[in-house]
């Protein structure tokens, strides 16, 4: 395959991520909601600590747990910032 075949399998792969990053903002939405209804804290840094493990867990390579930890670290961020933003 030449770059330009790599580049358009890369942003079609690109349309697919923002799909289901905004799926997963749409949920860190609403239990942003349930946590404001339950006085519950935005930061909840044993369930962030789950996450870490789960994709941990599931990463099938090439990029090492900590490299998709640290992924996953900014995205967490992000969508805890659109809780906060929504309460």
């Amino acid at each position: 395959m030449e770059i330009a075949d790599w580049r358009k399998k890369i942003d079609e792969m690109d349309e697919e991520i923002v799909q289901l990053i905004s799926k997963r903002a749409e949920a860190a939405k609403a239990i942003g909601e349930l946590k404001q209804k339950s006085t519950l804290p935005v930061y909840e840094p044993a369930r962030e600590t789950e996450v870490f493990e789960h994709v941990k867990s599931i990463n099938p390579g090439p990029l090492s747990d900590e490299q998709l930890v640290d992924v996953y670290i900014r995205i967490i961020d992000v969508m805890r910032m659109l809780q906060r933003r929504d309460s």
